[in-house]
């Protein structure tokens, strides 16, 4: 019976979750019968509910909620309907509770994925084919091409994000979020170095071409689910920063997760994110298919890597801050810190030859 499934110290309050369940028209009949908690993700919980011959995978905020997390699951879930039925891989959305009534938080329910999210060592053949470990490369340009290719007007996505001044605010918006970690005890505005440089030349060149799109928001390996039967992605994940703004900073989010020859030396962000890695797509290779799918220019994608190497080390930072006052662990703040320093010295190393 459904009351002696685990609540999982009260992710899940199955009194209201089960009539919500009947009635929400998921697919397959009767109760849940089973329930696992999945792992991935660092903030949100995910859980594999198995229901009749069918499974289905239901996502909510953290125990700890923070300001945002009720409504971050309200756009979630918008977004995946709003792209329902297009060429963009994604779980497709099954059903969202998103005024708080069932549970006291919003959450959605979405068809599980077949795969794997690659980190560390790669699996299946793609740990032994490199023509697989080529056509990962592909799959991620192509994913984001397509994202970046739908109209989020006639999708009904106007609101989701601020589309005026997208390019000019870019620097601002992510220097607030450095400068915000500046009251935390040993954190200095000095921590990131060459931040202002780098923030100068990107307000100096800000591209006049630019387009207005749906951006997932952190296009990275975690949150892509890579298929085991054959070499394509079955789905992007975690679409908690999507928002508006130009796709190309999609594609520049996964081209810093890119290493090749000639990248700055040493720190965590020298290593590849996954291994092996030889058999990749080179990055002009990975820009120069963007751009035919997209038919775009892509003479500013210098740009758009500079502001991914910034946003992402300032995002990063965040985490070293609350390392510092042990709201986050030592070892994995100071990785991040020197994986944003790595980033810097990337950003500095595009600008010299831009």
């Amino acid at each position: 019976m459904t009351w002696t499934l685990p609540d999982f110290d009260g992710l899940l309050d199955w009194a209201a979750l089960a009539p919500w369940v009947e009635s929400a028209g998921l697919p397959g009949r009767g109760p849940v019968t089973e329930v696992t908690q999945l792992t991935g993700g660092s903030q949100n919980n995910l859980f594999l509910m198995q229901r009749g011959e069918t499974r289905f995978v239901l996502r909510r905020p953290p125990r700890h909620l923070r300001t945002n997390s009720n409504e971050t699951m309200a756009r979630e879930a918008r977004v995946l309907a709003a792209i329902a039925g297009s060429n963009v891989p994604h779980p497709r959305l099954l059903a969202a509770s998103t005024d708080g009534a069932v549970m006291g938080v919003n959450f959605y329910a979405m068809e599980p994925l077949e795969g794997f999210s690659p980190a560390g060592q790669l699996q299946g053949r793609y740990a032994t084919d490199a023509s697989w470990r080529r056509s990962m490369g592909e799959e991620f340009v192509r994913a984001a091409a397509a994202l970046g290719g739908l109209d989020y007007q006639s999708l009904g996505l106007e609101g989701f994000g601020r589309p005026n001044d997208w390019h000019g605010r870019q620097v601002e918006r992510w220097r607030s979020q450095l400068d915000g970690y500046r009251d935390t005890p040993g954190y200095s505005e000095t921590s990131l170095s060459h931040v202002d440089e780098v923030g100068r030349w990107l307000s100096d060149n800000v591209p006049s071409d630019g387009r207005i799109g749906i951006i997932h928001g952190d296009f990275q390996w975690p949150n892509v689910m890579f298929s085991l039967h054959a070499p394509r992605i079955s789905g992007l994940i975690d679409w908690e920063l999507s928002t508006l703004g130009d796709p190309l900073l999609d594609l520049a989010w996964v081209l810093t997760s890119w290493r090749e020859r000639g990248d700055p030396e040493g720190g965590a962000g020298a290593k590849p994110v996954v291994e092996p890695w030889d058999g990749f797509m080179s990055r002009s290779e990975l820009i120069a298919l963007y751009g035919e799918l997209s038919g775009r220019d892509m003479a500013s994608m210098p740009w758009f890597f500079v502001l991914a190497c910034y946003k992402l080390a300032c995002l990063l930072e965040g985490t070293y801050a609350r390392s510092l006052i042990g709201k986050a662990p030592k070892e994995l703040g100071d990785y991040l810190h020197d994986y944003a320093t790595w980033l810097m010295a990337k950003a500095r190393q595009l600008i010299a030859t831009a």
